[in-house]
């Protein structure tokens, strides 16, 4: 019995469609505190060139060919282990001025490989949220 309701319940969630959460949804979390500022360190993979960027939340930056809007960025309160999750949108305006998506989801400090920008001449990361 207890395997049938397992297996009732797996597909369940497997047929439940995948929805990424809304930066305003994170933002409401009782675990995380709303900050103003990302910092994120990025490389430019040609020239080994590390820089790190502060990133206002809603402004677009911009770091060679990328264009990076932070949409929300938190960071968990000082009583607990630091980490920071930003929700960025990446676009690519090598080709086309008005830019080309290339990422747009949450990326987490303490976590980079969950979520990564996945482009051939640039990495993107954050560190914090201030």
């Amino acid at each position: 019995m207890r395997a049938v309701l397992m297996r009732l319940a797996l597909g369940a969630a497997l047929a439940a469609p995948l929805a990424l959460p809304l930066p305003a949804a994170a933002q409401q979390d009782a675990g995380w505190v709303p900050k103003r500022t990302a910092s994120l360190q990025a490389l430019d993979k040609v020239t080994a060139r590390i820089t790190i960027v502060d990133a206002p939340v809603n402004q677009p930056v911009s770091f060679g060919t990328l264009r990076v809007i932070v949409r929300a960025c938190n960071a968990r309160p000082p009583e607990e282990v630091p980490d920071a999750a930003a929700w960025l949108q990446v676009e690519d305006t090598r080709n086309d001025s008005g830019g080309t998506p290339v990422f747009q989801g949450w990326m987490f400090a303490n976590a980079p490989g969950i979520a990564m920008l996945e482009h051939p001449v640039y990495d993107l990361r954050v560190l914090s949220c201030r």
